[in-house]
């Protein structure tokens, strides 16, 4: 699992490339992207969360995740709106759901998203947790999207590391290139199994809620660490997702000022006495812990 830059400028007074992070099969997927939870939900805030995607990608993170459960396919219409005329630049991720991942579910549920993005591919399809289908049927139909070129990629989402270990024992498993799951400070528990497996096989892990939903930002210990680097607490947290090899992280922000303190992540070195001072305040897991759904 590597992280290579992808040689492009980023504009927004960005310093650095986003790097990417090299999964199996050569799936090269940005480390920092826009996570749209949420978005879709009232009318009356599409102009700002369009507006806000505008920026991301203006700031480099072409990676958007999206999923039809979010507002019902109202995340992907906002999506669609704001990569109107910029599909070239964005790495686009949506997800299905269980209640629709039979072989023939999972088909049209992605023509279904396609049509409301206003494009004819992703390049990654996610199953958003594991459900009644057997996951046989959901690879199949994903099998068949990559060859009908609707999808360039799959994965999973909320799958711990037995639930992994089943997927791999399939002929497709083995395809997989990303499982997202929660990490951040205050969920640490797919350290312990997790990440070492899934790094092992070259299988990216997508990190949502580096935020814990927006409860770290005001934390004591987080806040004072992000006060001597001279940053935000925002900027800390986002930054300790990214210190892994094989991490992709995906905050959601509408507001200009949090888009940039999670792009001002991929530029925050984490020092040792930093790491050390964060394990202290949020300790590291000691033994296997049930992984953590939102």
């Amino acid at each position: 699992m590597t992280n290579d830059g992808d040689g492009r400028g980023q504009g927004g007074g960005s310093s650095a490339p986003i790097r990417r992070v090299t999964a199996r099969g050569g799936a090269a997927l940005p480390a920092l992207g826009l996570g749209t939870w949420r978005m879709g939900e009232r009318r009356g805030n599409r102009k700002q969360e369009v507006a806000a995607l505008h920026l991301g990608l203006d700031l480099g993170m072409t990676l958007i995740d999206t999923a039809e459960m979010y507002a019902s396919g109202g995340a992907e219409k906002v999506v669609g709106e704001a990569i109107r005329g910029r599909r070239d630049e964005v790495y686009l991720v949506s997800k299905v759901l269980p209640s629709n991942a039979s072989r023939k579910g999972t088909i049209k549920a992605a023509e279904r998203s396609l049509k409301r993005l206003g494009t004819e591919r992703l390049e990654l399809y996610l199953l958003h947790w594991e459900g009644s289908y057997p996951l046989e049927e959901t690879l199949a139909a994903f099998e068949q999207l990559v060859q009908e070129q609707k999808i360039v990629a799959y994965g999973v989402s909320n799958f711990d590391r037995d639930a992994m270990r089943e997927a791999e024992a399939l002929a497709p498993g083995g395809k997989i290139v990303c499982n997202q799951v929660v990490y951040n400070l205050s969920q640490r528990g797919i350290e312990q199994e997790l990440l070492p497996w899934c790094a092992a096989r070259e299988v990216a892990v997508m990190a949502y809620s580096p935020l814990d939903q927006a409860a770290l930002v005001d934390d004591g210990p987080l806040a004072a660490v992000a006060r001597r680097l001279d940053t935000t607490p925002a900027t800390v947290a986002v930054a300790w997702t990214l210190r892994r090899p094989g991490i992709v992280s995906i905050p959601k922000a509408a507001e200009p000022e949090h888009l940039r303190a999670n792009r001002a992540a991929l530029d925050l070195a984490l020092g040792a006495d930093d790491l050390a001072e964060l394990d202290r305040a949020y300790p590291p897991p000691t033994e296997p812990t049930p992984l953590t759904i939102y």
